[in-house]
């Protein structure tokens, strides 16, 4: 498992390069992942600094930190 969540990692941090600041339900919408991994490698990407995860209204802004 922890293997497909750095895969997945990775994937988002390509995707997020590419089309900058995206909401979370997008995200989810554009990977072919399950809701779940999704959300572990987010923590994983948010832990090691990343991502800016930001609340935005009843969901989730997500981009890549400029400084990472």
């Amino acid at each position: 498992m922890i293997i497909e969540i750095g895969i997945v990692a990775g994937e988002i941090w390509h995707f997020l390069d590419q089309h900058g600041e995206v909401s979370l339900s997008d995200l989810t919408k554009s990977l072919d992942r399950t809701p779940e991994n999704i959300l572990m490698s987010l923590g994983w990407l948010a832990r090691e600094g990343h991502v800016i995860l930001a609340q935005a209204g009843d969901g989730y802004r997500i981009s890549l930190r400029k400084d990472a």
